[in-house]
């Protein structure tokens, strides 16, 4: 039963300009919901869009995995009064009605997970619904217009542990049979599953407020999902990590950066003691890629912008995760894998937002021996563990 997953975006937002692609923890919005769909039970997932810009972005940056595409979106279904159900049947047509289950995702609701969209899906494939969709258990009060309660006695009111509460549709997840959405033209139809997500993801996006709120929200629950134990991954940014951060120019180019050469030792050390080193930057640097080679830096990865969804791939194909990392940051990009990572640490020059977030902030300097504290540092962690 092949189940594929559509992500629809528009290119213009008029509450938040550029909403769809604003770096929310360092990273476009709509790349949340995309890394959770890439390691969901979806067999394929589409960004629908009209932004060639975010075409190009999707088709460069998650080259890595062959389950995600991008496909351009009409301008007519676009704007302020196109439906989502328009869209969805517009992308049906465009992929030939290639699917069993058609699982529509909102870029607005970064705080869904893998997990949730695979119990969705579970209410079609083995509890055998027609169609499924998220909702969120309220024990809000809710009135009417004219003054009279909904859901409870204004004389008899309950306590929560005592009140039901009400299901609300959080937007996030829904998914139907292809005949079922083809013959209601509705997204949910026939017999319908609900999956409860978390209350916090009733959330929805539509100021700068509610951007600050998702935010921190997505922040702590990175955080909340570190565990400790043996770092077995030392991974390391570049510019701003192992360089001050400058860069020479000349009229050919990039020039010069200078490195510490006390930090090459450190990691020399580091292998030996069964501590893989990888290295992960946002820029293509002739210049850095002969500095990895000189320090037989073997997992080096260039041009990487969600750095996220990379490093979550590439300790999947180790059978490993997040909590074996130390991860070594200074700027926003970094954001994301240090709230999620065993142990982070920040140069003491790096960004104030990187610095407020790291589990702990080095006394020295990117590019004057932070990388040589750091290693210090991780030998003496894993002494607990060997």
């Amino acid at each position: 039963m092949k189940k594929i997953g559509i992500i629809p975006l528009r290119k213009d937002s008029k509450g938040i300009p550029g909403k769809n692609k604003k770096k929310m923890l360092g990273r476009p919005l709509f790349s949340w919901v995309l890394t959770e769909a890439i390691f969901s039970d979806l067999d394929a997932v589409y960004v629908f869009t009209n932004d060639t810009e975010i075409i190009s972005y999707v088709e460069r940056e998650y080259s890595w995995t062959t389950k995600v595409f991008a496909l351009l979106r009409n301008e007519e279904n676009a704007n302020d009064t196109a439906s989502t159900e328009s869209t969805m049947m517009e992308f049906s047509e465009k992929i030939n009605h290639d699917y069993a289950v058609l699982c529509l995702l909102q870029a607005t609701s970064p705080l869904t997970m893998a997990v949730d969209i695979n119990k969705v899906l579970d209410k079609i494939i083995l509890e055998k619904f027609d169609t499924a969709l998220s909702v969120v258990k309220t024990h809000r009060f809710t009135w009417n217009s004219e003054g009279t309660p909904q859901n409870y006695d204004v004389f008899n009111r309950p306590r929560r542990q005592d009140f039901e509460g009400l299901l609300i549709e959080n937007g996030a997840v829904y998914a139907t049979k292809k005949e079922l959405f083809l013959h209601s033209k509705n997204r949910v139809s026939g017999t319908i599953g609900l999956v409860e997500m978390p209350e916090e993801t009733l959330m929805e996006i539509d100021s700068l407020s509610d951007w600050n709120i998702v935010e921190n929200l997505l922040m702590e629950r990175q955080k909340a999902m570190k565990t400790n134990q043996r770092i077995q991954y030392l991974v390391l940014d570049v510019d701003g990590v192992f360089t001050d951060g400058g860069v020479y120019y000349n009229e050919a180019g990039e020039m010069a950066k200078k490195f510490d050469m006390r930090d090459g030792m450190g990691l020399e050390i580091l292998r030996e003691n069964n501590v893989e080193v990888i290295t992960l930057t946002s820029e293509n640097s002739k210049l850095v890629a002969q500095r990895m080679a000189k320090l037989e830096i073997k997992e080096a990865f260039f041009g990487v912008k969600d750095k996220y969804s990379f490093l979550k791939q590439f300790l999947a194909t180790k059978n490993s995760s997040f909590g074996a990392v130390a991860y070594v940051g200074d700027d926003v990009n970094d954001l994301t894998n240090m709230c999620s990572s065993g142990w982070s640490f920040a140069p003491v020059n790096a960004t104030a937002v990187v610095k407020l977030n790291a589990d702990f902030v080095l006394g020295t300097a990117s590019g004057a021996g932070a990388i040589r504290e750091v290693c210090e540092m991780v030998l003496k962690y894993n002494k607990r563990y060997d």
